[in-house]
């Protein structure tokens, strides 16, 4: 029988008393009132309810209603709510240009700017509502980081659209460029999609990283079960952001459970399986070993590896399969997909949930799996999951490749090599390219962008010109959660680092075998050894900015592409005479 979480004492103005009590203080006490604290309030535990919401991006645009409800649920228990904001950078207009490798970069920021609100003003507990693809880990590392009781909402995902006959999501306008330049589509059909693809707020429907993200938040306990799959705009989201605030002032008053005792090596272990079964975002594996990382857990691309392999895939979610988030929410949300994996023996039902009770408790009030949308596991679509991690001597620290929905786990093909991303989309585009090649995209890793862009158009025009699965690509940068194809990404080391993806040579043969986890250049080691001492690094770019500090201190993407040495404890947070 799995262990309930035993209460603490209570954390009541443990931080916030810094701010608040004594004569030294009364300055601080001065700002609050300020902003209308009264007397009363000095003595309640304040909790801070951050948001990305803004305008930036359709995902972010259905936040601030649910923030303003935690505000009530906050309030209604017994403590004074905050709200601050943080920036966004949303992957669907900083895509295929140099904007995008401002997107990851975005995620560090994102988390250190919540650590430095949260601290700097010594909030006894958070609230937090994301929406876009780096927003969503970006909030989890820092609740994880700063350790105080801590609740995370995603905001919801935008409902499908409709155009020529057929329903449209932003995949299918993604895609649809490619089929035009491919003579499939005419023009005016593809804007007939870009006009209605995304009918409403909230983030992209399909299986892509903001979606992933979500379920890894519910199944790492730090979100409540059940919430995330529920579209943006419908209205249970405001009762469950109050249910939220009420869920963290409970918390405060039973010391937790805190976000450390909710991310563990087992709970680490959950979030993996849900992204396999799920055929979910490659970008799923950089940042739960991200989230590890600020518990002080060690958790590389080898340890996602090992739960991808052994977990099957059983959700028939888009990019690879065919049903959206509105489909999962309806068919039982995260829940049915973690109950049909603990009932397939896939899932440790002793972690914690938000409420300090074992998972497995909390799933048997939640239904099992439909048997369409969300298959049992001894009926799954395929017996591993729908990403796999490859090595070899191409990949020392691993690769990632999505095979959710691939004809083939094969394929072997000569390499073209491009120096960057604009140079392969331009031969894609001119469709300047041959069937059964790999095309390779190198120094787009973290340090090597810098900023790991994610090449989604290039993908989504190979698809959409027919050739998803006829050619490969290869590249040490990122791709999109909406992806799909033979498509091989977060390849490391990096070029930049002088991994043997910058030893690669126009014509060089490699061979991708995904059933066996492997990918190999057809070159003996002496050949390899003998291109590495001949190799120089690429001239680097003077940088300033963020993109010079970020390239100064981000390390590679096996160990989740972090800025930081890790987990510590914050020596500041207990008040001092």
């Amino acid at each position: 029988m799995a262990t309930p979480f035993t209460p603490r004492p209570s954390l009541h103005k443990h931080r916030s008393r810094a701010v608040t009590h004594g004569l030294a203080r009364a300055p601080h006490r001065a700002f609050l009132h300020g902003t209308g604290f009264d007397e009363a309030a000095f003595e309640k535990s304040i909790v801070g309810i951050v948001s990305t919401q803004g305008e930036n991006t359709p995902c972010s645009m259905a936040l601030a209603p649910q923030a303003d409800r935690a505000r009530l649920g906050v309030a209604a228990g017994g403590g004074v709510p905050v709200s601050f904001t943080t920036v966004s950078v949303s992957d669907g207009t900083s895509m295929n240009h140099a904007g995008m490798r401002m997107s990851l970069v975005s995620r560090e920021v994102i988390a250190d700017s919540i650590e430095l609100v949260v601290r700097g003003h010594g909030y006894d507990g958070l609230v937090g509502f994301a929406g876009c693809d780096k927003t969503l880990p970006a909030f989890m590392m820092a609740m994880v980081r700063v350790n105080v009781p801590a609740v995370f909402l995603f905001g919801g995902a935008t409902l499908p659209g409709h155009a020529v006959g057929a329903p449209a999501t932003i995949l299918t306008a993604i895609e649809g460029v490619g089929r035009v330049q491919a003579g499939g589509m005419d023009a005016a059909a593809l804007q007939a999609v870009e006009r209605s693809c995304i009918p409403s707020a909230g983030a992209c429907p399909g299986q892509f990283t903001a979606n992933t993200m979500a379920m890894v938040g519910e199944a790492l306990g730090l979100s409540p079960l059940g919430s995330s799959m529920l579209p943006a705009v419908y209205s249970e989201r405001l009762a469950i952001a109050q249910r939220a605030g009420e869920q963290v002032m409970r918390a405060i008053a039973r010391g937790g459970p805190l976000p450390r005792d909710l991310v563990t090596r087992r709970s680490l272990e959950n979030a993996c399986a849900a992204v396999a079964a799920t055929g979910g975002s490659t970008n799923a594996a950089l940042h739960i070993a991200a989230i590890a990382h600020e518990a002080g857990i060690v958790f590389t691309l080898a340890d996602v590896a090992a739960v991808f392999e052994r977990t099957p895939l059983i959700a028939d979610l888009q990019p690879g399969g065919r049903y959206l988030a509105r489909d999962l929410h309806e068919a039982g949300g995260v829940p049915s997909i973690l109950r049909a994996l603990l009932q397939g023996g896939h899932l440790h039902g002793d972690t914690l949930t938000l409420d300090g009770e074992p998972l497995a408790e909390a799933l048997a009030r939640w239904p099992g799996p439909d048997g369409t949308v969300v298959k049992a596991a001894a009926q799954a679509l395929h017996p591993s999951g729908g990403v796999t991690v490859l090595h070899g001597n191409l990949c020392p620290e691993g690769a990632l490749l999505k095979i959710a929905g691939l004809a083939s786990l094969q394929f072997t093909g000569r390499a073209r090599v491009f120096e960057h991303e604009e140079a392969c989309m331009q031969a894609v585009s001119a469709r300047a390219y041959q069937a059964g090649e790999v095309l390779v995209i190198r120094n787009e890793g973290p340090k090597g962008g810098p900023g790991m862009r994610e090449m989604l158009s290039v993908t989504a025009a190979l698809y959409g010109q027919g050739m998803g699965e006829r050619v490969a690509l290869l590249t040490d940068g990122r791709f999109s959660g909406a992806t799909r194809g033979m498509c091989i990404g977060y390849v490391g080391p990096e070029a930049a680092a002088g991994g043997p993806i910058g030893l690669l040579r126009d014509g060089d043969l490699i061979r991708i075998d995904a059933a066996a986890g492997t990918l190999e250049v057809d070159l003996a080691p002496q050949a390899l050894a003998a291109r590495r001492a001949a190799w120089a690094p690429p001239s680097s770019r003077r940088l300033a900015g963020v993109l010079q500090k970020y390239a100064q201190t981000v390390g590679p993407a096996c160990t989740g592409a972090v800025t930081h040495a890790g987990a510590v404890d914050w020596p500041y947070d207990t008040p001092q005479a």
